[in-house]
């Protein structure tokens, strides 16, 4: 009988050895084949959360702007009846192009010259440069009537054919003490005695005539704004820098009178400018040469000063120029109210509903360029809500420091196209 034979141990122990090793490559085969699940859907996970991240964060950069909630008004007052056809010309426009419509200059400020008379290449070569919104003239620039037709119609042309909108050619005319035009002996028009005169007829028939009389002969010349008339109430005897350029001292014949010399001048194609918002008749200083202040609130000077200026908005006066005019006792310390946003948006745009453009008075005057800096009182004048800078102390620094304050984030480009929408609002529609 044959016996079983038994495995030989040095060939079980090699099985036994390729049994476990075989057990342990499964294992960790399944344990790899998990991991690699496991880390597939973490990435998934971890991108999907990065990108919804990211996307929250985009959709905060588009909602708020926080330097500007901290340097300016958070809200942008625009215009409701800006045509398509004004947003895609804005649109189209550079940034330096837009500020350069903001700016209402002496035609030195451009052209670099002690005292233009002339519109030749020099002003075509310098408007290329500067697109400026306005340009205001002064008796030096004023010689007779052949001269003064052929440089404003000279520079009208460039600026259509350079910035292919009209400019603001502006004079200051109010047809008594102020009259760059009727002072001038070279000119046969009428010059009025003074506004203080017109007043004190208490016939507003009288103030519709001086505006229309005003426009014959400024649009005539080429002129198509005139800074008047004076909306100042006297309210302080010892008031001499407005003096007889006002009606007088009742607030409802001031605004009745100032209100028909802006119907006179724009229904006979002129624009007017109501000025001097929120009122310069309550004080004695004159800001040509420092700080003016008036004792008052606000709320007393609604009772006076301010009437003339909410009956004068019922006209459609289409520019209201802001004063110089400190009112601390409302706004808590000396800021003028041109540089106001509590003044000029808060009470001019939003109170009394003011729809047209607010141009400050000349920032030249010592009651700004002597406490702020070009570029300082340029920028703060916007962020306050006005739509155009009158006579800068440096037009070139106000110019870049507009720029420079957009870059850096402290005034937003909106804010600017809200201006320059009004403002090409009343070109193309008053000046097509």
């Amino acid at each position: 009988m044959n016996k079983k034979r038994k495995s030989p141990l040095w060939m079980l122990v090699p099985m036994g050895v390729i049994i476990v090793v075989l057990s342990i490559v499964l294992i960790v085969i399944t344990l790899k084949s998990g991991n690699q699940r496991t880390e597939t859907a973490s990435a998934s996970h971890t991108q999907s959360g990065e990108m919804e991240e990211e996307s929250v964060n985009a959709a905060d950069t588009v909602q708020e702007n926080p330097k500007e909630t901290d340097t300016g008004p958070a809200q942008v007052y625009v215009s409701p009846d800006i045509s398509r056809e004004i947003k895609e010309k804005v649109k189209s426009m550079s940034l330096e192009e837009k500020a350069a419509q903001l700016f209402f200059v002496i035609p030195e400020d451009i052209t670099q010259v002690d005292a233009a008379t002339v519109a030749g290449e020099d002003t075509k070569k310098a408007y290329e440069q500067y697109p400026v919104g306005g340009i205001v003239y002064f008796s030096r620039n004023i010689q007779g009537p052949d001269q003064l037709k052929e440089m404003l119609s000279k520079t009208q042309s460039y600026a259509e054919e350079i910035a292919g909108v009209p400019v603001f050619l502006g004079v200051d005319e109010e047809g008594g003490e102020v009259s760059r035009v009727a002072g001038n002996k070279n000119f046969s028009v009428t010059r009025y005695e003074s506004m203080r005169a017109i007043g004190d007829s208490k016939d507003t028939s009288r103030a519709y005539d001086v505006g229309k009389n005003l426009a014959s002969y400024l649009k005539e010349l080429g002129f198509n704004i005139d800074f008047a008339p004076d909306a100042d109430v006297i309210t302080n005897s010892g008031n001499t820098v407005i003096g007889n350029r006002s009606f007088g001292e009742d607030p409802r014949l001031v605004g009745a009178m100032a209100s028909q010399v802006v119907k006179g001048l724009q229904d006979n194609g002129v624009s007017a400018c109501l000025k001097h918002f929120p009122g310069h008749g309550g004080t004695v200083e004159d800001s040509h040469e420092g700080r003016a202040y008036t004792d008052k609130t606000l709320e007393e000077m609604e009772a006076e000063e301010l009437v003339p200026f909410q009956e004068g908005i019922k006209a459609e006066p289409d520019f209201i120029m802001a004063g110089h005019i400190s009112i601390p006792k409302s706004l808590g310390d000396d800021t003028p109210a041109s540089l106001s946003e509590q003044v000029l948006t808060g009470l001019l745009r939003d109170k009394y509903g003011y729809d047209g453009l607010i141009i400050t008075d000349a920032l030249n005057m010592k009651a700004v360029s002597g406490v702020y800096s070009p570029a300082e009182a340029s920028v703060k004048a916007l962020l306050a809500g006005a739509d155009m800078l009158l006579m800068p102390d440096d037009f070139r620094a106000a110019y870049h420091g507009v720029l420079d304050a957009v870059e850096e984030g402290d005034l937003s480009e909106a804010r600017i196209d809200a201006s320059v929408e009004r403002i090409l609002r009343l070109k193309m529609k008053k000046y097509p």
